[in-house]
């Protein structure tokens, strides 16, 4: 039963955890985040979707065996554009079909608060000049001018959806600074907030406190839908920080050091908590750069206490002292205001704060954390790896007039970027004033480097520029190229010509360094093979140095006016000088003030044309949003058999490699389809731009070259087709195998599917034909997506690898057991092989609930919805 509370004279309903103790349970002991999932099954119990078994699965939480699933509601959806933009066109597609059934299309609407902020279609084609965001921000909505009539559109056509326009910010900079509320009410009745994003670093809201993480597209629809969302009832492991900072060590330093110690402690699909004194010592931006980091580590979600700092936050970035007051008055009513005291976990591990050092993350994964001393080591290795060679080669290029030597090891892409660093305040202001030291003693980057600045705040950016700061930056070619995700999702745009000439010429193993969270081999740039991920000032510091070869910590990284060496510890600023600056300079006044002007702060967007109505008009000549697919045929789910593997790989394939991504090529299958319908080259933008449009998305599935096929040991994109022998594209291939009738299967090593690219990664697949992907292992949001578009994940048994099944893809596939689904079903695998020898493998479902079930049954999420919405409503 709920019971009232008053704050400032107002009063509240809610349902206190408290009273879960008179009934039995021992709720003191629970984590915090058990605490805030069991409230949302305490408050919306209607003995259907969320029943008392919910509750007593989250109320009598075993520590040690957590079992069973949950089911919950969300307060709130946040997505970006990239994925927003096919959610909403699944949408539009329902209420298309409702209309044709003869019902109320308006039934089709999100049921709770949606968000969209346009933030990933940026491209970095303009920098180094104060004119670069200008000219950037025009060419974006120039290229994408018919998807954003759509989006423009939604807005005034569905209840519940608000969009950010592009320039805004990035998505979860903007949910930290103005979305979240930390305390929700609906009416008088307050509750946790918590919330799902259609991109993986949804997490970074955890260093608010608030519960939430990052799901697939299909997933978040049915949440904005009204659907419960279930997932296992989960580990929580606690992580005790102790100590504190090192004088000269930034946020990000803590964060990779940390990701690389939760991926040895392995905590995939596990809720992490951070808790201790160390916790105090850290800011709210601090946090947040952690919890940001979370998918690296492995992790759901990485949550940190609402306390003292919190309030603090909310109060610099203008949010109302009522709210605020709320916040307090709340989490203290629930026992949880500064975390909760002897809270028992399914394991703890301790870091201490103060053993971190300077260090990046490189050369192509963001847990291989390296010390700024051995960066020059693993870039060796990696040479010697790829190019097979162990001294550097180098040409001499001219760029501007500029004549440098240029070769392996070189950075030339140096880019402030993502939303993990550039919401932090202090690490931006640390990058601000080594931009102000180098300056004052005549040190700039080599002609070769590409810089850029993209901030993910504008409330941040105009903090560097009241301080004075930006200027230095935009010297040393930092300027703000966009308020969007750019480099770090691979949007970095064109390298100088001189310097792309040579890497493709020459060979040159060339590298980039940014302040982001993903570095995954060629997801940066395809000409850019290595990639460190390092804290804004170190990203600076290697721009001037111009190359990864140097040990920062000391060798110089160039030399002054009067031809003295600069070494790092001359540019390094204090934590004093930076704190400094930031207590001096930031304002909540400017949250207020940015936010407050959203709709003012893009021209462009308020003079964009869009059509009205409740139905979207689709019109068939347009190349990026047309009708989704997904509710098409009728699912029977049985047995598969004569299957052929549409593709054999090995481990750590991501979803960055299924998902198309980057830009559209001639020689793509999905380049040529667009050619075909008369699109120029020039005009034929990236596949994330055109997310809106399956038959471009379906035709660069599986295309990307930073992996290979077992099947014929080929290059990403390409496979044989059996039982011809002949090498096709991937989409070539499955459409072949449509065409006769025969059932598809991937079969892959371990961690299949991990990276950020969601929906596409599984939508993709899904429209090639793929009935099921048997793989050692997989990433948890994959796995769930999977399942959520109808492909049935297999899991070999421990000991069982695609190498010891030695395939070599003319195999045929049988797999039995599948007419009556159960979560962690057995199955049989048998494998036909050309010499006639049959060999059988008994797997396991990746499949963890009944609702996944359904879902599989049902052929997707979507039309399980769409039919649930019908029976409801009508």
């Amino acid at each position: 039963m709920a019971e009232k509370f008053e704050v400032r004279g107002v009063a509240y309903r809610y349902y206190p955890l408290k009273s879960l103790e008179r009934e039995g349970y021992d709720v003191g002991r629970l984590p915090y985040s058990i605490r805030v999932l069991l409230e949302n099954v305490l408050r919306n119990m209607d003995g259907r979707d969320i029943t008392k078994e919910h509750l007593e699965r989250l109320a009598r939480w075993n520590p040690k065996a957590p079992e069973g699933e949950v089911a919950i509601k969300i307060s709130r959806v946040v997505m970006q554009d990239y994925t927003g933009v096919p959610a909403i066109v699944d949408l539009a597609t329902m209420r298309e079909i409702a209309k044709k059934m003869g019902r109320d299309p308006t039934v089709v609407n999100p049921q709770v608060p949606v968000d969209l902020i346009i933030d990933h279609s940026v491209q970095v084609d303009f920098w180094g000049s104060r004119e670069a965001l200008r000219l950037n921000l025009d060419l974006e909505i120039k290229r994408n001018r018919e998807r954003y009539r759509f989006l423009k559109w939604a807005q005034q056509a569905f209840k519940n959806l608000r969009v950010f326009p592009p320039g805004t910010g990035i998505i979860h900079q903007v949910n930290l600074e103005y979305l979240a509320k930390v305390v929700m009410t609906d009416g008088d009745l307050a509750f946790f907030e918590t919330l799902v994003g259609m991109d993986s670093h949804t997490t970074m809201i955890n260093g608010l406190g608030v519960v939430g993480w990052g799901v697939g597209g299909v997933e978040a629809e049915a949440a904005m839908l009204g659907e419960p969302i279930t997932i296992k009832v989960p580990r929580v492991v606690g992580v005790h920080l102790y100590g504190e900072l090192r004088p000269g060590v930034t946020a990000t330093d803590v964060v990779l050091a940390i990701t690389e110690f939760l991926r040895k402690v392995n905590v995939v699909d596990a809720f992490v908590e951070f808790f201790g004194e160390g916790v105090k010592k850290l800011s709210v931006p601090d946090r947040a750069t952690i919890a940001n980091m979370a998918p690296e580590y492995g992790s759901t979600t990485g949550l940190f206490p609402v306390d003292e700092n919190t309030l603090s936050y909310l109060r610099a970035t203008g949010r109302p002292e009522a709210h605020i007051a709320l916040v307090r008055k709340y989490y203290e009513l629930q026992g949880v205001f500064g975390g909760v005291e002897g809270a028992e976990y399914s394991q703890v591990v301790d870091f201490d704060l103060s053993a971190v050092e300077r260090n990046v993350a490189g050369p192509t994964l963001p847990w291989q954390r390296t010390s700024l001393a051995d960066v020059p080591k693993s870039f060796a290795v990696f040479l010697q790896e790829r190019k097979k060679r162990t001294a550097r080669k180098a040409v001499e290029i001219e760029i501007d007039g500029r004549r440098a030597e240029f070769g392996d090891g070189d950075v030339v892409i140096a880019a402030i970027t993502s939303c993990t660093n550039t919401s932090n305040p202090y690490l931006l202001v640390a990058a601000g004033l080594v931009a102000k030291r180098a300056v004052e003693l005549g040190l700039r980057p080599p002609p070769f480097v590409k810089t850029s600045f993209a901030p993910g705040s504008r409330a941040v950016a105009d903090l560097l520029e009241r301080s004075g700061l930006q200027k230095y930056l935009d010297q040393l070619g930092f300027s703000v190229v966009a308020f969007g995700c750019t480099t770090c999702i691979g949007n970095s745009g064109p390298l100088p010509e001189p310097v792309s000439r040579a890497i493709k010429q020459h060979d040159i193993l060339a590298t980039a360094v940014l302040s982001g969270n993903r570095n995954f081999e060629a997801r940066v740039h395809p000409d850019v093979r290595a990639a460190y991920l390092a804290s804004p000032p170190l990203v600076v510091a290697y721009a001037l140095a111009g190359n990864v070869w140097k040990n920062l910590e000391k060798d110089p990284l160039g030399h002054a006016s009067d031809g003295r060496p600069v070494y790092l510890k001359d540019l390094w600023p204090s934590p004093e000088e930076v704190n400094r600056v930031v207590e001096e300079w930031l304002d909540p006044k400017i949250y207020v003030e940015k936010y407050g002007k959203v709709g003012e702060l893009v021209p462009e967007w308020q003079a964009l044309e869009a059509p009205g109505g409740i139905l979207y008009d689709w019109r068939p000549d347009d190349t990026y949003i047309q009708p989704s697919p997904l509710f098409e045929g009728e699912v029977k789910v049985s047995d598969i058999t004569g299957a052929r593997p549409l593709l054999i790989l090995g481990d750590s394939i991501t979803t960055d490699h299924i998902s198309p991504a980057g830009g559209i090529t001639q020689d793509n299958p999905a380049g040529q389809y667009l050619m075909s319908l008369g699109v120029k080259p020039a005009d034929f933008n990236t596949f994330g731009a055109r997310r809106g449009n399956w038959q471009v998305m379906v035709r660069g599935t599986f295309s990307s070259k930073g992996y290979r096929n077992k099947i014929g040991n080929l290059e990403g994109g390409l496979t044989v087709k059996f039982p011809e022998g002949k090498v096709l594209t991937v989409y070539e291939a499955a459409e072949a195998y449509k065409k006769e009738g025969t059932p598809v299967i991937v079969v892959a090593g371990k961690n299949y599917g991990a990276g950020s690219s969601r929906d596409w990664a599984a939508k993709g697949p899904k429209l090639l034909g793929v009935r099921a992907v048997i793989a050692e292992s997989f990433e948890r949001i994959h796995r769930s997506n999977l399942t959520m578009v109808g492909i049935i994940p297999i899991q070999l048994p421990p000991g069982v690898t695609v190498d010891s099944l030695g395939l070599d893809g003319t195999e045929t596939f049988d797999i039995m057991g599948l007419s009556e689904l159960a979560p962690g079903k057995e199955v049989v695998i048998r494998i036909h092989r050309k010499d006639g020898r049959v060999d059988e493998v008994k797997a396991r479902l990746a499949v963890y609930t009944w609702a996944e079930v359904e879902y599989i049954k049902h052929g997707g999420i979507l039309p399980y919805v769409l039919k649930k919405l019908f029976q409801k409503t009508f």
